[in-house]
């Protein structure tokens, strides 16, 4: 089954630090781009995080300095590790797997998501 998998989600005081964990399974995950999502209470989902195949990232200036994206290509795994968290980075977090390949078109995969909450 093609699909991606997230976890490491949970209840953190602030200044704590999570880290969430993206599994692929049925393609391999260091041909996607691969990015996280959060999606807070009454609030439209946003991009937090990016990592390219090739290993370029990025990040939403809110995050820059306390989270950091990477891979595991050896695990198909792509990991979120976000330290210093902040109440307001509350949320449900989503990781996405991206393709767009000439032949087969887009693939796009997307987890069913984990519940980061910081508070104390």
């Amino acid at each position: 089954q093609v699909q991606v998998v997230e976890s490491g989600g949970g209840l953190v005081q602030p200044g704590g630090s999570l880290r969430l964990s993206c599994v692929a399974s049925g393609f391999t995950i260091s041909n996607y781009a691969v990015s996280w999502y959060r999606q807070a209470p009454g609030k439209e989902r946003e991009l937090v995080a990016s990592i390219t195949d090739a290993g370029g990232t990025d990040y939403v200036d809110s995050v820059k300095g306390r989270f950091t994206i990477s891979r595991d290509n050896a695990k198909n795994t792509v990991f979120l590790q976000m330290n210093s968290l902040k109440p307001e980075d509350t949320g449900v977090y989503y990781c996405n797997a991206r393709r767009v390949s000439r032949f087969f078109g887009t693939m796009d995969y997307w987890g069913q998501g984990t519940q980061v909450t910081v508070s104390s």
